[in-house]
C-alpha cells in the first residue's frame, strides 16, 4: 500500500482513539487513569504477542546491539513518555471540546514542531530544509485551524485554554514521531518500537498517577462496563505506532503528518456526526477549515511526495 494512504489511514486511527479514549475518561471523570488504561491494555496485547513472535524478540536484540555500540543515545527510547503525556492530554481536552475541534488544534501543534524536527534531522533520515512549499503547508494548517474555531471562540463549551492545550499535545507528538523514526531505524521491527512506547508511556502514567494519590489529588474509579468501544485506544495505539514509526523514516515528519491530517480531519468529522461529544455540532466554519487543511496538504505533501520519487 502506498505511504501517503498509511498515513492517511493512520490519522484515521488518531481520531479513533482520541474518541474512544475522550469517553472513557468522562465515564471515569478521571483522564490520567483513562491515559493509563488505554496505554496499560495496549502494553498488555503487545506483551502477550511478544514471546511468540520472532521479529519483535529480534528488534528487541538490534536495539541492544544498537545501544551498546553508542549508536543510539539511551535517551531517545523514552519517546513512550511522550506518548503518553499526549494521551494524557487527550484524555483530559477532548470531553471538553469535541474529537473535530481537539483534531484541528492538535494538527497546529504537530505542523509546527515537525518543521523543526525535520530540519534538525531527529528522525534519523537526514535534514530537511524549510523550503517555502513547506512553510506555506504548515501557515495554511494553523490558519485552518482558526477559521475551524472561529465560531467557538467565545462559546461556553470551548476553553482556550483547552485549544492550547491540544496544540501543546500536538507538539508532543511531532517529537515522539521523530525519535520513534529514529529508533525505529535501529529496531528494523516496528512492533519493537511499539513495545518500547507501551513500556516507557505506561511507566510515566504509573509514575504520574501514584505521585497525584501521594498529594491527595487524584482518586481511582473502578472502571465502567461498557461501551467496550471505549477500551479500543490501547489496541489502536500498538498499530498507530508501528505505523508511524516507519512510515515517518520514509516520509518525514511533515510529509507524514500533512497526509495524516486528511485522514485524522475526515475520521474526526465523521465521528462527530455520528457519535457525537455532547453539546458538540458540526459547523460550517470547521468544514471550511478541514478543506483548508487539504490545501496545505497538496500545498506541501503531494510536492514533497513528487521531489522524492
Amino acid at each position: 500500500m502506498r505511504l501517503d494512504l498509511l498515513a492517511a489511514l493512520s490519522g484515521a486511527m488518531i481520531a479513533l482513539q482520541a474518541r474512544a479514549n475522550g469517553e472513557l475518561s468522562h465515564r471515569l471523570d478521571n483522564g490520567l487513569q483513562a491515559a493509563l488504561v488505554s496505554f496499560g491494555s495496549g502494553l498488555l496485547i503487545i506483551a502477550i504477542i511478544t514471546p511468540f513472535s520472532p521479529q519483535i524478540k529480534e528488534g528487541i536484540q538490534n536495539l541492544r546491539g544498537a545501544i551498546a555500540r553508542h549508536e543510539i543515545a539511551r535517551w531517545k527510547l523514552f519517546a513512550g513518555a511522550l506518548g503518553g503525556s499526549f494521551v494524557a492530554i487527550q484524555t483530559q481536552i477532548v470531553p471538553l471540546i469535541g474529537v473535530a475541534i481537539y483534531s484541528v488544534a492538535s494538527i497546529a501543534g504537530q505542523t509546527a514542531m515537525s518543521l523543526v524536527v525535520d530540519r534538525i534531522g531527529l528522525t534519523g533520515g537526514g535534514k530537511k530544509l524549510i523550503s517555502p512549499r513547506r512553510v506555506i503547508a504548515a501557515v495554511l494548517t494553523v490558519i485552518a485551524v482558526l477559521v475551524s474555531v472561529w465560531d467557538r471562540i467565545d462559546a461556553n463549551n470551548l476553553s482556550m485554554v483547552a485549544v492550547t492545550a491540544g496544540c501543546i499535545a500536538g507538539a508532543v507528538v511531532g517529537v515522539q514521531r521523530a525519535l520513534n523514526g529514529q529508533i525505529n531505524e535501529y529496531s528494523h521491527q516496528s512492533f519493537t518500537t511499539s513495545l518500547l512506547n507501551f513500556i516507557t508511556g505506561t511507566s510515566f502514567l504509573v509514575i504520574l498517577i501514584l505521585v497525584g494519590v501521594a498529594l491527595g489529588e487524584n482518586e481511582l474509579s473502578p472502571l465502567p462496563a461498557g461501551p467496550w468501544w471505549i477500551y479500543t485506544g490501547g489496541v489502536i495505539g500498538v498499530i498507530y505506532i508501528a505505523f508511524t514509526s516507519t512510515i515517518v523514516q520514509h516520509l518525514g515528519v511533515l510529509t507524514f503528518t500533512l497526509f495524516s491530517v486528511g485522514g485524522q480531519l475526515v475520521g474526526s468529522l465523521i465521528i462527530d456526526l455520528v457519535s457525537p461529544t455532547n453539546g458538540v455540532s458540526v459547523s460550517a466554519y470547521l468544514i471550511t477549515g478541514i478543506a483548508m487543511t487539504y490545501v496545505g496538504v497538496l500545498a506541501g505533501g503531494v510536492g514533497n511526495l513528487r521531489v522524492r520519487k
